[in-house]
């Protein structure tokens, strides 16, 4: 089937240049021909050929191949990541998939055809051959171009024997229609219902790449939502599954699996990046198994929630092998994110304390948990009055104090350059060489200062002394006007 031409970049179509004009096939498979059919930017490329590894690496000055599967991967010289590494694998037969991961055997071939029998799903079954001109050809024996036009992810052939073959497809069916916003059609979906048990026997670290793929999807509540509803879920992390149904307090409008998705889906509309969005859908998980009824008032209390969550938070993560530095950060972020106060009783040292557990570098992301917090109660405002209070505060307590400690010299100096014991004298040329440096910064350099110091000790006491007073009004001064500055960027008194 001929179709108009398609945006394909030059290190792609050099590939397949490069392989015809050696006298074999070549073909773009796969995802990179689904998001061309649809619009999308294909994330990366792969090239199918009826050349074996041996021919495809001596083809290419650049090469690497170690997998068992024949794909080699053609390194291009460019800075876009997308483009660095073309996969080029062989036209493959498959055995028997005994483990319901990998094949038993594989072997190549030299049908088009027979590759794409053995692909996951119709929309990832369709080839395109870029002509000389620049036009295509499709080849689509499965009709992938009809379900990407009606936006249906529907298995190639029997779905049963798909999944059987490799468990991870069943998760994958469900990244795809996240990443997509495609439905599952119905055989599918009873087969993934069916084989659900499957996914079992699928390594951590295969599970938690589909998994990061649908939270950095545009959709990762509505994928969350249907690998549970698919009996998938239960097998990754069924901890989360112990939210359905728990109903909240009255400060909450939904049970907690809702307010998790919801807390989640705000995590996406702002873009936070996977450790944000890890935390908001981790932040709460313990909220079913420490969920008590008051006697008195017969609310729901959820008490030490935030410690057992980032417990509960650091099995599941390392459950599913993710780094150590991204745990750790999660977990921090759950067993802090009830940090929110009233900001009228709250005190600059209780923020700095804040800081301090949860680490400078992670306080403005706590902030970004605590709104997604927020808006998945079902409250419209992201940034009421009392949390631009508290971000104001933050920044605050995160602002370094103007102090004699900005000076490139220190007492001790002072002391040594100008011959002086201790005592008050110090701390007055401290202040007066502060005035001085707060007024022109670019008198603080170490051979002024201890220039100028010497010149200040033979001053008298008093003089001197009214002089770093001076330097101590300048000081406050300067720091009342920061305070007001970070005060009127947020809006708060």
């Amino acid at each position: 089937m001929l179709l108009k031409k398609y945006t394909i970049p030059d290190e792609v179509s050099c590939v397949t240049k490069t392989l015809k004009n050696a006298g074999f096939k070549a073909f773009l498979v796969g995802g990179c021909v689904r998001d061309l059919l649809i619009g999308r930017t294909p994330k990366d490329w792969d090239v199918a050929t009826d050349a074996d590894p041996k021919k495809i690496t001596e083809l290419f000055p650049s090469t690497f191949y170690e997998n068992d599967y024949g794909t080699v991967g053609v390194v291009n010289e460019t800075e876009d990541p997308k483009l660095k590494i073309v996969e080029v694998t062989p036209f493959r037969i498959e055995g028997a998939y005994s483990d319901a991961r990998r094949p038993d055997k594989v072997a190549f071939s030299d049908s088009l055809e027979e590759d794409l029998k053995r692909r996951d799903f119709t929309i990832n079954a369709i080839a395109l051959d870029q002509r000389e001109d620049g036009s295509v050809s499709i080849i689509d024996p499965y009709d992938g171009q009809g379900d990407t036009l009606r936006g249906i992810v529907r298995a190639v052939g029997d779905p049963c024997e798909r999944f059987a073959e490799d468990g991870l497809r069943l998760l994958r069916a469900v990244r795809i229609a996240s990443e997509l916003g495609f439905k599952i059609e119905e055989k599918t979906r009873q087969a993934i219902l069916k084989k659900a048990h499957i996914l079992q026997k699928i390594s951590a670290e295969r599970i938690r790449d589909e998994f990061i793929r649908i939270l950095m999807s545009d959709r990762p509540d509505d994928g969350i939502e249907m690998a549970q509803k698919l009996g998938i879920l239960k097998h990754f992390i069924p901890e989360l599954e112990e939210g359905i149904g728990v109903e909240q307090n009255k400060a909450h409008a939904f049970d907690v699996w809702t307010h998790l998705m919801k807390t989640l889906r705000h995590s996406n509309s702002k873009k936070w990046p996977l450790d944000i969005r890890l935390a908001a859908l981790f932040h709460d998980i313990a909220k079913p198994m420490t969920r008590r009824k008051n006697p008195k008032t017969g609310e729901w209390t959820f008490y030490g929630h935030d410690v057992v969550g980032s417990r509960v938070t650091r099995v599941v993560l390392d459950r599913l092998k993710f780094p150590k530095d991204t745990v750790d950060k999660v977990v921090k972020l759950v067993r802090w994110h009830m940090f929110f106060s009233d900001t009228e009783l709250i005190t600059l040292s209780a923020v700095r304390r804040m800081i301090n557990n949860v680490g400078r570098e992670n306080i403005w992301d706590l902030m970004n948990v605590r709104a997604c917090d927020r808006i998945g109660t079902g409250r419209p405002k992201e940034s009421p009055y009392r949390l631009r209070k508290y971000k104001a505060m933050v920044e605050e307590a995160m602002k370094d104090p103007v102090s004699v400690s900005m000076l490139k010299i220190n007492g001790g100096t002072i002391m040594k350059t100008a011959n002086i014991p201790p005592g008050p004298k110090i701390g007055h040329i401290l202040h007066a060489l502060l005035e001085e440096v707060l007024e022109d910064p670019g008198l603080n350099s170490v051979d002024y200062l201890e220039k100028r110091a010497v010149e200040l000790s033979k001053m008298p006491e008093d003089e001197l002394k009214k002089i770093g007073e001076k330097g101590k009004e300048k000081k406050d001064e300067l720091e009342e006007k920061d305070i007001d500055e970070i005060r009127k960027k947020y809006w708060v008194k």
